[in-house]
């Protein structure tokens, strides 16, 4: 088991990373959601319903809470790299400096979302933060995450960790988040991610 001191440091290495590779990483993703990405936000909205309140974790440049508040939904923005909340506020932008290991979540919310962001907590410490995660959420509120397939994790500045789908399937489940949908695909690098939306029931 990790402790959260390690956990913190690996985060810091993380967060530092993506500080150095903001700007290259917005022109990668654009300006838009890709037409997939698109469909599974939509499908988290037809379970939130209109005008739902969501946590987005690591939002980023925030083309997802673009996208989500243009289908009515109301978006909290955060993220842990301060180069990222530049970018959003220089739009016009509310962004909050958020942790997704240290700091408490708020709530309660509609939905969450996570997308791209899960494969950089340490396997150990993934347990509690989807129990942070379910109790941010109403009953009956969603959460969506994607993550890499496979095992191990990478290692380096990044540090991606992998999972296998019954594996992070049990987590969820042990969270109380139990799956309603979930998807996978293989992006354009050949890369495989799943991607699942859970529902907190009680």
């Amino acid at each position: 088991m990790t402790d959260l001191k390690s956990d913190m440091a690996n985060s810091n290495r993380i967060i530092q990373s993506y500080e150095e590779y903001a700007k290259e990483y917005s022109e990668i993703v654009g300006t838009e959601v890709s037409q997939r990405t698109a469909e599974t936000l939509q499908r988290m909205v037809s379970f939130t319903g209109l005008g739902a309140h969501m946590l987005e974790v690591g939002s980023g440049p925030g083309i997802e809470a673009d996208y989500l508040e243009s289908l009515g939904a109301v978006v909290r923005r955060t993220d842990a790299t301060r180069a990222f909340l530049a970018m959003q506020v220089e739009r016009g932008k509310n962004v909050d400096l958020l942790n997704i290991i240290s700091d408490k979540l708020g709530g309660p919310y509609d939905g969450v979302l996570a997308l791209c962001v899960l494969i950089h907590v340490d396997r150990d410490h993934t347990a509690n933060v989807l129990k942070k995660i379910r109790n941010a959420l109403r009953p009956g509120g969603v959460f969506l995450v994607s993550l890499r397939e496979g095992q191990g994790e990478t290692g380096g500045g990044f540090n991606t960790i992998f999972w296998e789908y019954d594996e992070f399937i049990a987590h969820l489940a042990a969270a109380d988040l139990h799956v309603r949908w979930h998807d996978r695909n293989t992006d354009h690098e050949g890369e495989v991610w799943l991607t699942f939306l859970a529902e907190r029931q009680l």
